[in-house]
């Protein structure tokens, strides 16, 4: 790597000149500029007059020295502009010593441009003026006060080096909405402050800091876009902190990437962020990463997903007149409260492409054994790296960012974590102590709370505390791969195939001309014999007898010879015969011997006389003898007689109808596809790649032929192309959930968590995104109005994959070596579940169900359907083959696996069915539903397994119907006697159906007749964990545990998920 010479390099600025100014007294004063950087004068410039039209050149330069070594540092220019303060010199007064001085305005210039691997820049940057300044009343005119700035450096800052390999650390806090109510605006004065650390120099953490956060009472919203401003304190002009060009824009909060982000949150966000207390800081700090510090920033988010970022408040400290040199040490000062921590997941900035992450995150108390548990952060930055911030709290020259040497003077923490092993985690035997130490110091820090509790910390978590911060980067820590790349490495590994050009010769055509001379030469004889004898014709009619008319035959056979016209005739059917001989009979070469010759022209003219009549019955049909109907079939019949006779397991004959259709049209993909699925099913993954491959030649960007290419290329183990195909998949198609599914398990295989969790969670917010749009599209078309919010609880609520709110872990699931494994793991998994069926006090299925209302039968009938009570919808047809169906009921809950499921089973792709099996069984919002029963069963009726698919079908035919029997026979006993137990059971019935809307409400209404039922409060604990809502979740499951539930089963059952889901269990 290239480095930077150790010798200081200058940074020039030069104001050349100034427009529109404005003075206090007469048109043409007399000013001056004042440079200044990192709190340092630079200068000062001539006293220049202003002209009577505004203008002023000033011509005046600065410079500073950059030295990264030691003093001005790459970061210092990333965060901290350069202030020109243009200052008006009044007139002398009589008896005036000196001369008076006001102040008129001041810019800001960003040296960014510097950092990005510019040598010289040129800017207008706009004049601020100070309060009270006539150039406030210039300001409301068309044209603003501004300065020309020059910025110059003798060579460029960075090396190239640094350039491809460095970085731009952006981070912005907005505010923290919500805070605890014991946060007055009356009384002493209090610093709300926030920070987080970052990798630096190679290993060496970086603190960021944001100070003098506002507090401010609810009432209105935050106005946006509002002006990003500069964290440094005492800028003179109000629109001096204002940093050029950058704004909050807001957006809405199902875009974010934080933790309130799902439509049942907007009612308590739009509250907060509106009516309640906030505190506000709108501040962006900046952060120079090396390459060096690159690595170890994207090295630290792969160990630790979650980010510390911690607040605090503490009072401010006036410093007494005439002491200004000295410190007052008071009761107060040293002290930390209301110390808390949001928990930032940072893996998104791993996903490909992405640079930028903004969203709310909930506070908590800062517990050092939680911190640490989350985190593997060992230090806190206030408490224990920024100690030293506190006795410097005084009011006014707070800087944002911590100085680097309070780092390096910390060597305590350096050897404290190096006696910690490689993990992170402190050795087995040690001990902390209840009342903590200070890191940095050898006495303990008085008014600091116990490691164990933080009472402080709690009013968080009990307002709702969150804070809303965005973190982006110059460019993206792994970069995306271009749709252009893509697409030229899938026609690298598929080059694109033009249609065939109709060839004009060949056989057919051969043939086709033969039967046009025929009939040209037929016609022209017609014409002749009624030259000849149409009179005599006309007379006799169908009086004539055959001597007459075989007299008239030797007439015309004269008469064609004598006038030629007979050789006319030869010679005009002579070139279509030897087309015919060259292209039919494929003889272009001279014979061996004379036997031959008379061989071949034996059988040619027997085919020549054939197709004569051939086209002399076309020409004159015979009305004597009736015509023989030709049978054409159909594509579509040549499918039907395909499926027929796989369905009967004739696959001999259902290859040979899948290549009728591929002769007929071999320029149609949907052949090849429906040949390549076919191929699937009786295992020839060669011959099945190969079809799949053919139609992606045809077209490139067909959406099915590439997810079956990359399904093919799993099964046979080429994964590099597999990535390939279904990347290309998703850049074509960003709103495919079944593209989004299968690049996640595609990153499972590969053990790349976060690629698969960012797929995963793609494919999620799409899936929630159509669904949304179609329940909207039902609803118009119904006439039907709904309340958005309380649609999006009841929807957007269920994670299809797994994550709920407060968890950025996915399932990943370890799959078996073959599908005979994973079929067998599944059996084995059904099987307890059947036991601890049996061992429930219920009647019915203990597990999680699937809605009735959305199933679907399997697109390869080989199961027969089974008498239900509801009918299931209709298979999908191909053109909506890869998008989730349009599916009417009460409940319109399904996962991103089971929509892959389906479109596997379509393609019979059964061999990668097993794998997406596994995570449906796993997912909370999936589990043994009735149709994955239905699936289950289908795969063993392939493998011949009879009475595993009777089992499976007899147990999707109970779970679909008896629960249903069930909600229809509790809803009568609610009508006639409501009671706690009849509302339970409506409830179970509505949580088995996956109606969870219904079941909270019937089990509020058992609730309401019974609180002491500790089976009510079992299932309100299930619906919520569902939903996500943990704060409900726990406080559900505490009643239950306090009114002692019996029912071992059911509390199993809530352990299982609770451990899925990640929350709902205090005592975790």
């Amino acid at each position: 790597m290239e480095q930077v010479p150790s010798a200081g390099r200058l940074v020039q600025i030069t104001v050349t000149e100034g427009y529109d100014l404005k003075g206090f007294k007469g048109d043409t004063p007399v000013t001056f500029i004042r440079a200044e950087f990192n709190q340092v004068v630079l200068g000062d410039s001539a006293k220049i007059t202003v002209s009577p039209e505004g203008s002023a050149k000033y011509n005046f330069t600065s410079s500073f020295e950059f030295n990264p070594e030691g003093g001005i540092t790459l970061d210092d220019l990333a965060h901290k502009p350069v202030f020109l303060t243009v200052t008006e010199v009044l007139p002398k007064e009589k008896k005036q010593k000196e001369e008076k001085t006001l102040i008129l305005g001041q810019a800001v210039v960003d040296l960014l441009p510097l950092l990005e691997g510019q040598s010289s820049f040129q800017t207008t940057v706009p004049l601020h003026p100070v309060q009270g300044s006539p150039l406030e009343t210039a300001r409301s005119s068309a044209k603003q006060c501004r300065l020309e700035v020059k910025v110059l450096v003798a060579e460029p800052l960075l090396t190239t080096a640094q350039i491809s390999g460095g970085n731009l650390l952006k981070v912005t806090l907005e505010a923290a909405y919500s805070v605890p109510e014991s946060f007055i605006l009356t009384g002493p004065g209090q610093n709300y402050m926030v920070g987080l650390q970052v990798p630096s120099l190679g290993e060496k953490d970086y603190p960021i800091l944001f100070k003098n956060g506002t507090l401010k009472l609810g009432g209105e919203r935050e106005p946006v876009p509002r002006p990003k401003k500069w964290p440094i304190a005492n800028i003179l002009a109000p629109g001096a902190n204002n940093i050029p060009d950058a704004f909050i824009v807001g957006g809405p909060y199902e875009e974010e990437e934080g933790e309130l982000n799902h439509p049942e949150d907007s009612e308590f966000r739009n509250q907060a962020e509106c009516i309640k207390k906030r505190i506000i800081w709108d501040l962006e700090s900046r952060c120079y990463l090396d390459p060096s510090a690159v690595v170890s920033f994207q090295k630290r988010i792969a160990d630790c997903r979650l980010w510390p970022v911690e607040i605090t408040r503490v009072p401010l400290v006036t410093v007494p007149k005439g002491k200004a040199g000295k410190t007052e040490k008071t009761d107060e000062e040293g002290q930390l409260s209301f110390h808390g921590v949001a928990y930032v997941n940072m893996v998104p900035l791993l996903y490909p492409g992405v640079k930028r992450i903004r969203g709310a995150f909930h506070v908590y108390p800062y517990l050092d054994s939680v911190v640490h548990e989350k985190t593997k952060c060992l230090l806190s930055l206030f408490r224990d790296i920024g100690h030293h911030l506190i006795h410097n709290n005084k009011i006014g020259g707070i800087n944002s960012l911590l100085s680097k040497q309070a780092v390096s003077k910390n060597l305590k923490e350096d050897k404290l974590v190096k006696e910690k092993d490689i993990d992170g985690r402190p050795r087995p035997g040690d001990v902390q102590a209840p009342s903590i130490k200070s890191q940095s110091s050898d006495t303990p820090l008085e008014g600091e709370p116990p490691l164990s509790h933080n009472p402080e910390g709690q009013q968080y978590v009990e307002a709702g505390t969150y804070v809303v911060l965005e973190i982006q980067l110059d460019k993206a820590l792994v970069p995306k791969r271009m749709p252009e790349e893509l697409a030229r490495r899938v026609k690298e590994m598929i080059p694109p195939r033009p249609p065939l050009t109709r060839r004009t010769g060949g056989a057919q055509k051969a043939v086709s001309d033969y039967h046009i001379q025929i009939k040209n030469i037929s016609r022209a004889i017609l014409d002749e014999y009624y030259r000849m004898f149409g009179k005599q014709v006309a007379k006799l009619e169908s009086d004539m007898d055959s001597e007459t008319l075989e007299e008239q035959k030797c007439q015309l056979s004269y008469e064609l010879n004598f006038s030629g016209k007979y050789f006319a005739f030869k010679e005009q059917l002579k070139h279509a015969v030897v087309k015919i001989v060259r292209d039919k009979y494929l003889k272009t070469t001279s014979f061996e011997s004379q036997e031959e010759l008379q061989t071949f022209i034996s059988e040619l003219y027997v085919f020549l006389v054939d197709q004569m009549h051939v086209a002399l019955n076309q020409t004159m049909p015979d009305d004597v003898q009736g015509t023989v109907a030709t049978i054409y079939t159909s594509s579509e019949q040549l499918q039907l007689f395909a499926f027929e006779a796989e369905v009967n397991e004739n696959f001999e004959m259902a290859a040979a109808y899948y290549k009728e259709r591929l002769v007929r049209e071999p320029q149609n993909l949907d052949h090849w596809l429906d040949y390549g699925a076919f191929c699937l099913l009786t295992e020839d993954n060669i011959k099945a790649q190969e079809c799949f491959r053919k139609a992606l030649s045809l077209n490139q960007s067909h959406i099915h032929s590439l997810l079956l290419c990359g399904v093919l290329a799993v099964l046979l183990e080429n994964y590099e192309q597999a990535e390939i195909f279904f990347e290309d998949a998703t850049c074509l198609e960003p709103t495919n959930v079944v593209a989004w599914t299968l690049l996640g398990l595609y990153y499972e295989i590969q053990n790349n968590d976060i690629r698969m969790e960012m797929a995963f969670h793609e494919a999620s917010k799409q899936l929630q995104a159509w669904m949304l749009q179609a329940q909207v599209t039902k609803q118009k078309s119904t006439g039907v109005v709904e309340d958005t919010e309380e649609r999006g609880k009841r929807e957007s609520s269920l994670d299809p994959w797994g994550i709920t709110n407060g968890s950025a872990t996915a399932i990943k699931v370890e799959a078996p070596a073959g599908p005979g494994a994973a079929l067998s793991i599944l059996d084995k998994f059904l099987e307890e579940s059947s036991k601890l069926q049996s061992d429930s006090q219920e009647p019915i299925l203990t597990t999680q169900t699937w809605d009735p209302s959305i199933s679907q039968k399997p697109s390869n009938t080989f199961i027969k359907e089974i008498p239900t009570k509801k009918e299931a919808s209709k298979c999908q047809d191909s053109s909506a083959l890869l998008h989730p169906g349009l599916h009417y009921g009460v409940s319109q809950t399904t996962t991103i696996f089971m929509e892959t499921i389906r479109f596997l089973m379509k393609v019979k792709a059964v061999q990668y069915v097993h794998r997406v099996l596994a995570h449906e069984l796993l997912c909370p919002q999936g589990g043994p539903s009735c149709e994955y029963y239905l699936v289950l069963a289908q795969t063993h009726i392939l493998k011949k397994d009879f009475a595993k698919a009777e089992e499976y079908l007899q147990q999707a035919a109970q779970m679909d119907y008896l629960y249903e029997k069930a909600k229809k026979t509790y809803m009568q006993a609610c009508k006639r006697s409501p009671s706690c137990l009849t509302w339970l059971g409506l409830g179970i019935a509505c949580y088995r159906l996956e109606e969870l809307t219904e079941a909270e409400d019937a089990l509020s209404e058992a609730n309401a007749l019974n609180n002491y039922n500790a089976e009510v409060w079992a299932y309100l604990a299930l619906v919520c964990l569902k939903v996500g809502r943990q704060l409900e979740a726990e406080q559900a499951y505490k009643y239950m545990i306090k009114l002692k539930l019996k029912d071992e089963a059911l509390l199993a059952e809530i352990h299982t998920l609770q451990e899925t889901v990640g929350f709902g269990n205090p005592s975790f």
